[in-house]
Order: structure tokens, then sequence, then C-alpha cells
């Protein structure tokens, strides 16, 4: 008799690790995003070499070594031994966002850098969390003395004073008044696996857009309206993406689907006009 295993497509299994908050595997789901541009990759190999680190990381530390200690080795391991650190040279490379790339080149941007340090200081029971601190993806770690915060782009510990400084752009930017003075603390939050996941996503979106590369930018969306399906304006970027593409039946039926839902959005004159003209064309 002969049996029958229906393989899932990347996006199919994608979808089957997201749907979950409570089980939400952020290094497997992080890995999949390379699928769309490496048809081919291995995920549970990726996942190995992952382990692979973990295990030469976990034999050069005592039993009993304290949460600093442990810090410490794993920055040491990471950062200097590995030589993990941000991609200088080519910063807007999607190959940056790929799990599977940054394995191999040791270069990255912030967030992928995150999802594997991450990844190595949990697997040493380090209370390790992500930070999606405006502009620049951080990593904290509480320890019995206090939080650590860290830029895993260099490895460097960010003093409070530091990441003040680092918010002032985005003070200017937005207007906040002097007298007026966020709390650090909401800017360092943990941020949950899906929202992780979102932000790698939307760097992907951002890349592709400025190249109105519009294939690869729908395989990005496909996914965003899988991690967040209320997330309208991903909607409709997708259903401009298949206009462009020259399919007017799935760009309609994103289009409405943002226009169902956006009703206070600026654009929404903008986008039923553009509606009108892929009718008419359609």
């Amino acid at each position: 008799m002969r049996l029958n295993f229906d393989v899932p497509s990347p996006l199919g299994y994608f979808s089957s690790l997201v749907q979950s908050d409570e089980q939400f595997p952020l290094l497997e789901a992080a890995i999949c995003l390379a699928q769309d541009e490496y048809p081919d990759l291995d995920v549970q190999q990726v996942l190995g070499d992952v382990d692979q680190l973990l295990a030469r990381l976990k034999r050069r530390l005592p039993s009993d070594a304290p949460a600093l200690q442990r810090l410490r080795l794993l920055n040491q391991f990471f950062f200097r031994d590995l030589s993990f650190g941000g991609n200088l040279n080519d910063y807007y490379d999607p190959d940056n966002s790929y799990i599977s790339a940054v394995l191999k080149t040791r270069r990255g941007i912030p967030i992928t850098l995150a999802v594997l340090w991450l990844e190595l200081a949990s697997g040493l029971g380090l209370q390790a969390n992500g930070v999606a601190f405006p502009g620049h993806f951080m990593v904290k770690v509480n320890l019995p003395k206090g939080q650590v915060v860290m830029d895993p782009f260099t490895g460097q510990s960010l003093s409070r004073e530091e990441l003040s400084e680092r918010l002032e752009p985005l003070r200017h930017r937005s207007g906040l008044a002097d007298d007026f003075e966020v709390p650090m603390g909401l800017y360092l939050q943990a941020a949950a696996p899906r929202e992780i996941i979102a932000r790698m996503l939307r760097n992907l979106k951002e890349i592709h857009q400025s190249q109105q590369d519009w294939a690869r930018l729908i395989a990005v969306l496909d996914r965003l309206v899988l991690v967040n399906p209320r997330s309208w304006p991903d909607y409709r970027d997708r259903g401009l993406a298949w206009a462009a593409q020259g399919q007017p039946r799935r760009a309609l039926s994103d289009l409405e689907i943002y226009l169902a839902h956006a009703f206070d959005a600026l654009d929404r004159q903008a986008i039923l006009e553009r509606v009108a003209e892929i009718q008419q064309l359609g």
C-alpha cells in the first residue's frame, strides 16, 4: 500500500507556527522567513545548527554558574569568539533578515542577531527578552541585582543615559515637549514573539517596497497578514502590489478588505479611486 503524506507549503508551515501566542516558536518562525527566497532551506537543519552552538557554549559553563557569569560567557562566545555583529557594509541586504544567512556570515541587523542571542540566552536559563526600542531592536536580561539592556548589533551594554540619548532624535521628530517625558520603562517593555516576527517582516517589506519588487513584497505581506490578520494596511499594500503585477482580481479582493475596515483612513478616497481604475481596466 502506498502512503501519501501531504507536505505543507512554506506558507502553510509558517501559518501553523504562528497560530498560538502561548506556543509561539520564535526561532523556528524566524528561520522560515527565508523560505520564500531559499525554497530548499532545511529549517530543521538550521535549528540543529543553533542547538550545536548552545551545546558548545554549555560545555564552557560550570553548572552552578550565577546569572552574571552566564551572561558574560554568552557575550564572550557570541560577539568575540564567533564574531557575530552588525552588517555595516550592506545593512539593507535582505539576507540580514534571514537567520540561516546570518549564521553563515555572522553578520545581520539588530533583530536577527537578537533572535539568535535570545535563543542561546534562554538555553542558559537567563531571563532575557527582546525589546522593540524605537529604530533599533534591543535585548534585556533580568539579573538578581538589576537589569542589563544591550545592543545586539555591537554587544554593548547601555546605561539609562545612553538609552535616553538614543531617544532624542525620536523626541525631536515627534515634537515631544521637554516637559512631556515618556517613562523609559515604556520603551523597554518585553516584545512578544509575534511582535518580533512582525517587525522582521516589516523590515523586509520596507526593502522590497522601496525597490518595487512586487513579487517579493507580496510574499512578505502574505506572511504579515498571517501574523496579524487585522493589520488592514497590509491588505491595502498587498492589493496595490497585486495591481502592479497585473492581477486585478486579487488586487480588488485585498483593497476591498482594506476599505471595509479602514473607515477613517486618510487615504480612503485615494484607494476608492484606485479601485475604480482597476475595475475599469479589469
